[in-house]
This record gives structure tokens, C-alpha cells and sequence, in this order.
């Protein structure tokens, strides 16, 4: 994931930043509207992110709620609205740029506050070979699979490209990066500040997994802990202040990344999904954002309570794997001219609506009183064990659009009068040359 992580990045600063910002695009589906004036594409494009936006912002509270409750023994209710409430306030008066800066000091806190944290905690084992000894001790009498466990590839080759798919190329479809680069003060700044960023990200994954060792050599594989319920014991554990230091940064962090998401998904509703909003004043759009933020964010914050959240990792996964048609529609677009309307707009419909189909039969029929039910029931329960993680809806989301908007585009050629509008379009947009600028 650490990798994926700075790829993911790297990838939008180097190919996608700079166009983004030549457009002055504030979300990705108006990339479709200047190219085709096509508002099925930029619907589309946007119900794709939205599904990615509307799992990250139930995640936000249900997280800050998990942490303050497990700490705290507060409700759960009440630590989801707190953190609902926070995130809200923060969005409506930070605006991107007071996210932005404190998204960077915050991540820069946890590394440092965790870091920290797990080097007390390892000291307070006995050092890393002790950590190993303890670690493997319980996985052990777990019956887990040591070698698998502390594998690099140990969670199989199709996990790790379905990762690398729902972490790495759905990025160029996400909203909030095309806000990023629109707001920047230079274009000069883009492609270094991306791969800031991509250095940043990685670093967190790693951290993330140093605590999760540290916690199975102290708890063990059956203690119960899980997910961030891990960073709140431990970090209890060292002591408290330490500790306290640890969960506040933690908090911070999430709050912080989850308000330019929560942003993102509010403009992008306002410029998607209300043509009128074309002919706003620039005070009358900034009082849309808000009202739509405040509803939006409040609205994540009761389905975070009232959902039912096993694993947030494969449910953030899900929502990348979401925006992946409209990034390789997006692709095509920038780096192949003869892209059409419909090989794009029918692409995007094949990834999503494949993908989502997917995992709803997947969800469905993946029990295994499933596998004597009989009928399509079990024909499906047959067919995703033997699949095994092939089955990854991401899969799905990347093949269908990759092929099929060349085969519809080179069947369905762009008609003359398109060609015109191709012609403003890319010299609006210029071309990628050899040092990654364009013009």
C-alpha cells in the first residue's frame, strides 16, 4: 500500500496536474463537458466519484467515533458526532487552502507522534528481535502462517494488483486532485508538490504496519483489536501523555484528510449536478458548497452510526475501484484524440455498473449456506471460490473501459463536426513534451 500510495501521487503530478490546471477544471467530469459539451459523461464521471467520496466521508466519523469511544468509553453515537460535527465545521471554514496546510502539518504529526510510539512500545518489548520472538509466538498459537504473514507478497499476486488498481489508477478520476491543481500558485509547483505528497503517503502505510507487528507481539492474534482500535491501545499503553499525544495527532490527521474530501464532494455536486450553477456568482456558488457540505457531511456521520462497517480498508478499496472507468476515460481523453462521446461515456457505464454488479452478487452469495442452495446461488458461490481474490470487482472497473472505448471509438469515429471542437479543445489543452510540460 506504501507503494501504491506515492504512485498514485506521483502518477496524477507527472500526467494529469498540469492538464487539470490548463482547463481550470474543479471537477474531472467537466473535463467531458469542455471536450464534448457531453453531460451524460459528466454525470456519469461524477456519480463514479461521488460512490468514492460517499465511502470516504461515512469512514471519517465512523473512525473518529471508533477511536474516541475505545478510548474514552463515550457512545459510539457520540463520538461519530463529534467527529461528524468536526469535520463539517472545519470544511465550511477552512476552504481548501486551510485544508491543505493542515493536511500537511497533520500527516507530518502522526508519522512523528506514532513513530514515536511504536519505537516506547518496541523499547518496552525488548527491542526489535523480541518484538519478532513475541509476534511469532502468537502467530503461532494462532495457527496462522508465519511466512505468509511477514511476507511482502504474502496476501497473494491477485490482492496485490487489485490494490494497485483501486489505490493507484482510480487517482486520476478523484475530484479532489483537480482542485489541487487548479488552486496552486505556479504550475511549476505541481509535479514537485505531487511527489511530496506521494513521499508523504507512503510513509504513513509503513507506519501503520510497524504498529500492527508491535500489536500482535503484545496482544496477540485473538485479542479482538482491530483497525485503528490497534493505535488507540497501544498508544494508551506507552503511557499517557505519550499516548494522548498519539490519538490526538491520529484524530487530527483524519480530521484533516477527510475535509478536502468531504470539499471535493460538495463543489463537485454544485458544478455536476445544477447546470445553473454555470451562471452563479462566485458568492452565490461559495453559499451553495457550504449548504451542500453541511447536508452531505451530516448525512455521512448517521449512515456511518447506522451502518454496518466490518473492514474499512476493503470498503475505501470498493470506493476506489469506483472511480477507476472515469480515470481511463479521463486518460483517453488527454493522450488519444480520437476518443469519442460514446466509446467514453459507454465505457465508464460497462466499469461501473460491472464492477458494482460484482460485488453486489459477490456480497450476496459469498456465505457458505450458499454453497448447497442450489440454483444461481450456489453457480455463483462456485464461481467466486474458484476465482478466489480474482474475483476483486476492480478488475472489472479497469478491463471493460480499457477495451472497450478503443473498440467503440475506432467503430464510431468522431464525426467532422467533432473534429472541430477537437481542434479548440486540445489547443486549449496543449501537449505533454519530453520534460513533462506541456504546451
Amino acid at each position: 500500500y506504501s507503494v501504491n500510495s506515492f504512485a498514485a501521487l506521483f502518477l496524477v503530478g507527472l500526467f494529469f496536474a498540469i492538464p487539470y490546471r490548463k482547463l481550470k477544471v474543479v471537477s474531472v467530469g467537466q473535463v467531458f463537458d469542455f471536450r464534448w459539451g457531453s453531460r451524460r459523461c459528466q454525470w456519469l464521471t461524477s456519480l463514479c466519484v461521488q460512490a468514492e467520496y460517499l465511502v470516504v466521508n461515512i469512514i471519517e466519523p465512523y473512525v473518529i467515533g471508533s477511536i474516541v469511544s475505545g478510548v474514552t468509553g463515550l457512545p459510539f453515537v457520540v463520538g461519530v458526532a463529534m467527529g461528524g460535527f468536526t469535520i463539517v465545521l472545519f470544511t465550511v471554514m477552512g476552504g481548501l487552502k486551510g485544508t491543505a496546510i493542515t493536511n500537511v502539518v497533520h500527516c507530518t504529526v502522526i508519522i512523528l507522534g506514532l513513530g514515536l510510539v511504536g519505537y516506547v512500545a518496541m523499547q518496552n518489548i525488548g527491542g526489535w528481535d523480541q518484538v519478532v520472538v513475541q509476534a511469532n509466538a502468537a502467530l503461532e498459537s494462532s495457527g496462522k502462517d508465519e511466512a505468509k504473514w511477514w511476507s511482502f507478497t504474502g496476501i497473494g499476486l491477485a490482492t496485490i494488483i487489485a490494490l494497485f488498481i483501486s489505490a493507484t489508477i482510480h487517482t486520476p478520476g478523484a475530484s479532489v486532485y483537480a482542485n489541487y491543481a487548479s488552486s496552486a500558485a505556479k504550475q511549476e509547483y505541481l509535479i514537485p508538490g505531487f511527489f511530496l505528497a506521494g513521499v508523504i503517503a507512503a510513509i504513513m502505510p509503513l507506519v501503520a504496519g510497524f504498529i500492527g507487528v508491535l500489536t500482535m507481539a503484545t496482544y496477540g492474534a485473538d485479542s479482538g483489536l482491530s483497525s485503528y482500535l490497534n493505535i488507540a491501545q497501544l498508544a494508551i499503553d506507552t503511557g499517557p501523555i505519550l499516548g494522548g499525544i498519539a490519538l490526538a495527532a491520529v484524530l487530527a490527521a483524519v480530521i484533516s484528510s477527510g475535509a478536502p474530501i468531504l470539499l471535493a464532494s460538495s463543489t463537485m455536486f454544485v458544478n455536476d449536478w445544477i447546470p445553473a450553477s454555470k451562471d452563479y456568482s462566485d458568492e452565490k456558488k461559495l453559499k451553495a458548497y457550504k449548504i451542500v457540505t453541511v447536508v452531505y457531511g451530516s448525512s455521512a456521520a448517521v449512515i456511518a452510526y447506522v451502518g454496518n462497517i466490518t473492514s474499512v480498508l476493503q470498503l475505501l478499496l470498493l470506493g476506489f475501484a469506483m472511480v477507476v472507468p472515469p480515470a481511463i476515460a479521463v486518460t483517453y481523453v488527454f493522450y488519444w484524440k480520437k476518443t469519442t462521446e460514446f466509446a467514453a461515456f459507454w465505457g465508464m457505464v460497462a466499469g461501473f455498473g460491472g464492477g458494482l454488479m460484482m460485488w453486489l452478487l459477490n456480497t450476496l452469495f459469498d456465505g457458505a449456506e450458499n454453497a448447497t442452495a442450489g440454483g444461481f446461488a450456489q453457480w455463483w458461490y462456485e464461481i467466486i471460490n474458484m476465482l478466489g481474490e480474482w474475483r476483486d470487482p476492480s478488475f472489472l472497473t479497469l478491463m471493460l473501459p480499457l477495451t472497450i472505448i478503443p473498440v467503440l471509438t475506432i467503430l464510431f469515429p468522431n464525426s467532422a463536426q467533432d473534429d472541430d471542437k477537437s481542434e479548440s479543445f486540445y489547443k486549449r489543452l496543449g501537449r505533454i513534451q519530453k520534460n513533462l510540460s506541456w504546451a
